[in-house]
């Protein structure tokens, strides 16, 4: 693959999973608009990196938002051919806690933003790629989500999140199967418990009782690595339709 005639957008582009693919792409010699709500970090990256990338403020609930990040990265010159979603949000509350049951704007909110904004980045990129002139393999784009072990092995406390990441895996093969005649494919990477800046700020008891459930390696991922997986998801035309795990055989404990 071609990379430097090659556009990508990553939503959650600024830090941790997603600011590993940004900087993999870019090195690849791909041209990368980083979608991002924070803008310090954001913009910090984009000058890092160079005229390789560009820094757009966005909220991927928000349809405006996500329509300019898309007119943004697609160029004639290099049009849009892949997405790569890494923009998420993690709570923890109980179904019924100390203080009453879980709060239903927190779970809203958490689908809002994990599922429906998936969603929203997949539906107005998919429309713009569908336009793209197809490449040797027929094909005219990808669209890489984040789904996580947590939509089959969510732990107590995770029913917002993994419902969130488990309609990120259902709507996979749904979505490729539509999008199959536009010659775009769709893939989900399920993660395990990776090593990003919220991870870094979680209390050691929390990191030991998740490390006690990989197998091995016996560590967390490191975002290098999901980097790596996104790459050849990228490049292989076999991989569509398809919920794929990245988490060294860990099975999450109930807490």
């Amino acid at each position: 693959m071609n990379y430097a005639e090659r556009s990508f957008l990553v939503t959650g582009g600024a830090a941790g999973l997603g600011r590993a693919c940004v900087e993999r792409l870019v090195s690849l010699g791909a041209r990368v608009v980083i979608a991002d709500r924070n803008a310090a970090e954001g913009q910090a990256l984009a000058a890092q990196l160079g005229a390789l990338a560009e820094f757009i403020a966005t909220d991927v609930t928000s349809t405006g938002d996500i329509e300019r990040a898309v007119a943004l990265a697609q160029q004639p010159q290099r049009p849009l051919f892949g997405v790569v979603q890494c923009a998420g949000i993690l709570t923890g509350a109980r179904v019924v806690g100390r203080d009453g049951p879980h709060d239903l704007a927190m779970f809203e909110r958490v689908i809002a933003v994990n599922l429906t904004g998936t969603f929203n980045v997949l539906r107005l990129a998919a429309a713009a790629m569908s336009k793209n002139t197809p490449d040797e393999h027929g094909q005219r784009g990808v669209v890489v989500n984040t789904a996580s072990i947590s939509a089959y092995e969510g732990q107590i406390g995770q029913a917002a999140y993994a419902a969130s990441k488990g309609g990120v895996a259902s709507m996979t093969m749904p979505a490729a199967r539509e999008l199959a005649r536009f010659g775009i494919r769709v893939v989900a990477i399920a993660p395990g418990v990776f090593e990003t800046p919220m991870m870094a700020a979680a209390a050691s008891e929390i990191r030991q009782s998740l490390l006690a459930g990989a197998t091995f390696p016996a560590r967390f991922g490191l975002p290098g690595e999901f980097a790596q997986f996104v790459q050849q998801a990228i490049e292989n035309p076999m991989l569509n339709g398809a919920v794929l795990r990245l988490d060294g055989a860990m099975h999450m404990a109930p807490k």
